[in-house]
């Protein structure tokens, strides 16, 4: 059953419907590379969408590209880096994947799953080689034997895991755009639903046969044998909301949670009201039917008079959330990691509970 967060759930944000994310003082490059800049971030995940250690490593991912002094460029140059973290600070451990030959330009996010030995990363295959700068959007995947130290070894060569977009989203193949009004279909977020086990994919997406400009979408795939199926969305935002990105799935307490990230300038005409936040809804089972969290879908927001200090959240089983630094009150881009936060989830409501632990590692 696919749902619908509409127009009146948002219409009950207010102040006080989500928890504030407190402020971010000053970034903290900790050992990270003093030339780059560093966006969405996922942790590696076992089955269960719980963090792992491997060999005494607590490994993350996240997109990084040089700082040419504008942070709009980074998007045309995003390559996944491995990052560890360690006593609380982060350190770059190199890119993912080494250089080949393959058709897509740059890699945009994804998820990382822990399962037997083996890493695979799902990630946006963005671009195009034969033309640089578009918008173009698959989904793909590559795995790698991990080796005692913890870190992944020679990468199969990576694959696109659907053919398509139909019938239930529109293509994201356009090379011109504008960031926040182009489609999507990206950040691919692996889940495993513990109800029979089957296999899952959550992503941005942007629904089919839509006349609004507006048009969002979760989507939803399944693996059946070797092969990823598109099902219908898990929820859209026709009407409402043009992106509901970095889309992924939480199992906690016998209630699964589906929590994307958004902006207020994605909002249709009258809700530009609405923060951009960590948003999110609530079911019993996959099939649905999702209920907003807090009334109105809002989880966490940035404080009113730095809204945009914050962006792209990801929460793991542990309910610990990542996201990154963006834009500070001064006008300058963080371009960092983000002190990691705590979700306290009571079936439909939802509160930061405190700051995640330090690693122990």
């Amino acid at each position: 059953m696919t749902s619908v967060w509409r127009a009146e759930h948002v219409g009950r944000v207010s102040p006080g419907a989500g928890s504030l994310i407190p402020p971010v003082i000053s970034p903290d490059r900790s050992e990270l590379d003093a030339g780059r800049l560093y966006w969405d971030m996922w942790p590696v995940q076992d089955e269960t969408g719980h963090g792992v250690t491997l060999g005494g490593r607590e490994l993350w991912m996240a997109l990084t590209a040089p700082d040419r002094g504008d942070p709009a460029l980074r998007h045309f140059e995003a390559k996944i880096h491995l990052i560890e973290r360690r006593s609380g600070a982060w350190f770059d451990l190199g890119p993912v994947l080494p250089d080949m030959a393959v058709p897509y330009e740059r890699e945009w996010a994804g998820s990382a799953l822990y399962r037997d030995g083996v890493m695979t990363l799902f990630f946006t295959a963005a671009g195009t080689a034969a033309r640089a700068g578009g918008y173009q959007q698959e989904l793909w995947a590559t795995s790698a034997a991990v080796s005692s130290d913890g870190l992944p070894g020679t990468w199969s060569a990576p694959s696109a895991l659907i053919a398509g977009y139909e019938p239930y989203y529109m293509p994201a193949d356009a090379h011109e755009g504008e960031a926040g009004k182009i489609k999507a279909f990206r950040d691919p977020a692996w889940f495993r639903d513990p109800a029979d086990g089957s296999e899952h994919l959550a992503f941005t997406a942007s629904l089919a046969g839509s006349a609004s400009a507006f048009n969002g979408a979760f989507g939803l795939a399944r693996k059946v044998g070797p092969d990823w199926v598109l099902t219908p969305p898990c929820l859209h935002a026709e009407g409402v909301n043009n992106e509901l990105e970095r889309a992924h799935l939480v199992f906690h307490a016998k209630h699964y949670y589906a929590f994307w990230s958004t902006q207020t300038a994605t909002f249709a005409p009258g809700l530009g009201h609405a923060p951009g936040g960590l948003y999110g809804m609530v079911a019993t089972s996959m099939q649905g039917p999702w209920e907003p969290l807090n009334g109105s879908g809002l989880v966490l927001a940035n404080p009113a008079d730095r809204p945009l200090q914050t962006y792209s959240w990801f929460v793991d089983a542990d309910l610990n959330v990542c996201s990154f630094v963006d834009m500070l009150p001064d006008g300058s881009f963080g371009g960092v990691p983000a002190p990691l936060l705590k979700l306290e989830l009571d079936g439909n409501r939802a509160s930061i509970r405190a700051s995640a632990p330090e690693s122990a590692a």
